[in-house]
């Protein structure tokens, strides 16, 4: 298992040469960090982004300082399940194989609105959208050897209490910091539960989260005054982006785990292993979002070992 204590960066990261990934939400910030970083390791990184123009300067951003990189760009919006599906039959017929999907993209405390569906719209994008990529993906990542989905949470997850009964947040007053650590929340029950499944299964793919601690990025451009104390107190976007990419590549984890940063009140510094909330441990609440994730979506997973 990896140390408690280090300082793990870039350098640590194996080649990824052959390797292709998916990075979601790749146009910015934590999202384009990550890309980059498992670009320079020699990976072919699919940015899927919501708006391709942002896309298209992102993929020029990388290949400025790394002209060789194999950097491709398609759309992709979480709000909207017909958009799932559609981005991942493109990449099926492109791509017969994927060996890291990184659940990155996300909203935060944005005023209250709804997806295509009807999700609220932060469950609806950091939870059920990515739910629903990852289900449609899997059959891919299940012919991969040594394959990884990984799912970006946040400390905000401890502040996270699911209502299961009400998550769009029709028969309450919207609270958009709590919506938000419940969508976290989320995240951390969808890979628990994943994981889970995956082991019992016997499959080879390895599921894990990772939180960037306090990080400055554009994630934090709805939340007024704290986005000061974001940019204020807040580590680089490649900083941030370290944890993921260590729950992406390093090969002595073994599934399950959770990677934040080690520094002071775990908000910056190296990714270490982290402890997420007894909450966030709970093997039932787990189950009852994943049934009501595959009844929302109308999405399941087949975790019988592929051929």
């Amino acid at each position: 298992m990896p140390q408690s204590t280090s300082t793990w960066g870039e350098a640590q990261i194996p080649s990824q040469t052959g390797r292709i990934a998916i990075v979601t939400g790749a146009s910015g910030g934590l999202g384009l960090a990550t890309a980059r970083m498992l670009a320079r390791k020699g990976a072919t990184v699919i940015l899927a982004v919501r708006s391709t123009d942002k896309g298209t300067q992102a993929k020029a951003a990388i290949l400025s300082g790394h002209p060789d990189a194999e950097i491709h760009v398609m759309p992709l919006d979480l709000t909207d399940l017909d958009s799932v599906r559609g981005f991942a039959e493109s990449f099926a017929s492109s791509y017969p194989t994927l060996d890291l999907l990184i659940n990155n993209a996300g909203v935060m405390i944005p005023p209250y609105s709804k997806t295509k569906q009807g999700f609220e719209l932060q469950m609806g994008t950091n939870h059920f959208g990515h739910y629903a990529l990852t289900a449609r993906l899997f059959p891919l990542l299940a012919r991969t050897p040594g394959s990884r989905i990984v799912s970006v949470s946040s400390n905000a997850h401890r502040m996270g209490r699911l209502d299961l009964d009400d998550l769009d947040w029709q028969k309450r007053k919207y609270k958009a910091w709590q919506a938000y650590g419940d969508s976290k929340l989320a995240n951390l029950y969808f890979t628990l539960e994943l994981d889970r499944r995956i082991k019992a299964a016997g499959l080879d793919i390895l599921a894990a989260a990772a939180h960037p601690g306090l990080a400055r990025t554009d994630l934090d451009r709805t939340s007024g005054p704290v986005k000061l104390f974001f940019r204020l107190f807040g580590q680089d976007a490649h900083m941030g982006a370290l944890p993921t990419v260590r729950a992406a590549t390093d090969p002595q984890l073994r599934g399950g785990e959770y990677l934040g940063p080690g520094g002071a009140m775990r908000m910056k510094g190296y990714p270490v292993l982290e402890t997420p909330t007894q909450l966030a441990q709970n093997a039932e609440l787990a189950v009852r979002l994943w049934q009501l994730s595959e009844a929302r979506t109308g999405l399941t997973f087949e975790f019988a070992p592929i051929s």
